[in-house]
């Protein structure tokens, strides 16, 4: 079975032959210089928004200083939220309260914290997980529903809680290092279709034959 059209805002047809609207492609719902989102990564919601970029990272402005990054077939669910760096206060001084940000003149520029938000590909983000500023996922990750997740998640990690803390990992650390070889969201659109039985039934011997020439 050939993989949905990248280029569909929804790429979900219900029975009755209709869009399901309360899924899209990320890489085109999204219209901000800031929120980069890769090929078949998708969200989903109950209350389907017209500004998806706000609804998932609602602290993402135009003028803002940080990125937020995802990879390629991330799988994001309901109430999902990025809180990104723009939301930060500096808290290097006597208070945290954000002067220049009421200030015309100095609001231009003013961002104590400018990192970015990285998340690999092939990330399952469970409902109502909350990303903290800067934080990076690596590939593979699952994160649970309701998790709180800050710093460096390592690739094909489970994380649950608040804070989220590694609980285990979804493969032994060779197959781990097979996987991050293989790169295969990188993949040709019809190899990654070709090859889907072998990513569903965790066949890794049957995926390295598969790779594109």
């Amino acid at each position: 079975m050939p993989l949905p059209d990248p280029s569909r805002r929804y790429p979900i047809t219900l029975p009755d032959g209709s869009d399901h609207r309360g899924t899209v492609f990320l890489s085109q719902a999204i219209d901000h210089p800031q929120f980069q989102a890769g090929a078949f990564s998708y969200a989903s919601d109950f209350d389907a928004p017209d500004d998806w970029a706000f609804r998932l990272a609602p602290y993402l402005f135009p003028f803002s200083r940080e990125k937020l990054v995802l990879g390629k077939f991330c799988q994001i669910a309901h109430g999902v939220r990025f809180i990104t760096a723009s939301a930060n206060h500096a808290t290097d001084g006597l208070t945290c309260f954000p002067f220049p940000v009421f200030d015309p003149d100095r609001m231009a520029g003013y961002q104590p914290d400018s990192r970015d938000t990285v998340i690999g590909n092939d990330v399952w983000i469970g409902y109502g997980a909350m990303i903290l500023p800067g934080a990076r996922i690596g590939n593979g990750a699952i994160i649970g529903a309701g998790s709180v997740v800050r710093g460096e998640i390592p690739p094909y990690a489970i994380v649950t809680g608040n804070p989220a803390e590694v609980r285990r990992f979804r493969f032994d650390p060779e197959t781990v290092e097979r996987l991050q070889a293989l790169n295969w969201w990188d993949w040709p659109a019809e190899s990654v279709a070709h090859a889907d039985e072998a990513l569903l039934s965790g066949d890794i011997d049957a995926l390295e034959r598969m790779v594109p020439k």
